[in-house]
């Protein structure tokens, strides 16, 4: 695709200054005629402007590259944690998923307009329910450029505009895309949809702007994401801690719970919805134990035990109650013997994060018992948690996985950016016909 040269104004670092502080705030009002704009556009425009940004990520993926190799020395040279650099590392294999997430938005269904709710109120006098998008969404998340493309991709499909905060060791490589993201889509949906931020000054003026910010998604530490809520009088929606447990059941079957385990813990250990806690019920322990901590050692993994998992992992290391509470994001986990489903239960109720559990057995009826039960947004059975994902869901993408009740729960895709309104369609109608002793009735028909 045809490079559009124009001046590179798609990220800015502000530092605190007051007329930077200006800039911004005027950079972000714009965001909302952007989002007016981007509302109205036909399903076919936005389609066209998620498969531009497609080719363009891929035709200048050696810039992209270039950018993302400098951050990674720049962390390396930091001393960045091991977790944060899988991160970081966006290789030609995760611009391909990238892209791959692109053109799965583009062929889902358009999601502004549909109708939810449709009633008649009286003869001719129809009500509808439909949606549309929530605005302009703030997106601060941890040092991941694949999440950027995925969240700039669900916003325009949506129909939003978007502010990205991405995190600090990652600036080059997000500098770079959303430069190319602007670049790509300008001629067909505008510029003002996407805005890239750099500094954490820009995070503290952004939480102070609940007139022009619809939402707010933050992904990061539990003590960055209650920064966030505490400072803001804008919706915060997203999860802090991704503590997620996996049951083993009396009644599972061992091979298969073996493999889910290592799955659960091993395949992206630096993901949120990656297993950090494995209960096991007593009456199980004595055959899984051995055939598990085998598994994990092969993998690499640093088991901390109770006294019964010890007896049959002879090398894990003792547990403390605060490895109940941790997540690793690392190979590491917690293991911990239970008496019943009911203890393992209690459990996560204590010292889980509401994000991903799952249970592992081959009765219908601690199935059920444990869907009902876990008050989790994702709960599984007979798989691994690592399926909690948007694109694994069907989806697309998504901009995160939600632990709150309110809004949208899970991983928050095309569905959780949406909000809605009422459409009435009257012939004259007026409350006084309505009113009083002689007044006509509403007969409150449903039309679907």
């Amino acid at each position: 695709m045809k490079r559009l040269l124009k001046p590179k104004v798609e990220s800015i670092s502000l530092l605190g200054h007051p007329e930077a502080m200006d800039v911004l705030e005027e950079r972000i009002k714009a965001l909302r005629k952007g989002a007016s704009i981007l509302s109205m556009t036909s399903d076919d425009t936005r389609k066209k402007a998620l498969e531009s940004m497609a080719e363009a990520i891929v035709g200048r993926r050696s810039e992209i590259e270039k950018a993302n190799k400098e951050d990674i020395a720049a962390a390396e040279n930091d001393g960045i944690s091991e977790s944060l650099l899988h991160r970081l590392r966006f290789s030609d294999d995760k611009i391909s998923s990238a892209v791959k997430g692109l053109e799965e938005l583009e062929s889902l269904p358009d999601p502004i307009g549909k109708i939810r709710e449709m009633r008649e109120l009286d003869s001719g006098f129809v009500l509808k329910k439909v949606s549309f998008p929530i605005g302009v969404i703030a997106m601060i998340f941890e040092a991941r450029p694949d999440a950027l493309v995925q969240i700039a991709g669900l916003a325009l499909r949506s129909g939003n505009a978007v502010v990205l905060k991405g995190g600090r060791e990652a600036e080059r490589s997000n500098r770079v895309l959303v430069e190319i993201i602007r670049e790509a889509t300008e001629d067909i949906v505008g510029a003002d949809w996407i805005l890239g931020i750099e500094s954490h000054a820009d995070v503290d003026k952004l939480l102070t702007m609940e007139k022009d910010i619809d939402l707010i998604i933050p992904r990061g530490s539990n003590r960055f994401v209650r920064y966030v809520m505490d400072h803001t009088h804008i919706p915060v929606i997203g999860h802090s801690d991704g503590i997620c447990s996996v049951f083993i059941d009396s009644s599972a079957d061992v091979d298969m719970a073996v493999r889910i385990a290592a799955d659960s813990k091993t395949q992206y250990p630096a993901a949120c919805n990656a297993a950090e806690t494995f209960l096991i019920h007593r009456d199980i322990a004595e055959r899984f134990l051995p055939e598990f901590g085998k598994a994990m050692k092969e993998k690499g993994v640093v088991i901390h035990g109770d006294e019964i998992t010890r007896k049959y992992i002879p090398d894990a290391l003792a547990a403390t109650e605060d490895d109940y509470h941790t997540e690793y994001l690392s190979l590491e986990c917690a293991v911990k013997v239970v008496s019943s489903i009911d203890e393992a239960i209690e459990h996560i109720a204590e010292h889980g994060s509401h994000h991903t559990d799952a249970i592992v057995t081959e009765s219908e009826e601690s199935k059920n018992l444990f869907f009902s039960s876990v008050d989790s947004a994702d709960v599984f059975a007979n798989c691994s948690t690592r399926f909690a994902d948007g694109f694994r869901f069907g989806l697309g993408a998504e901009v995160g996985i939600s632990t709150s009740k309110i809004h949208a729960r899970g991983p928050v895709g095309l569905d959780g950016l949406m909000t809605t309104k009422w459409l009435l369609s009257g012939n004259g109608e007026i409350v006084a016909d309505y009113s009083g002793p002689d007044g006509k009735s509403f007969h409150h028909k449903e039309l679907m």
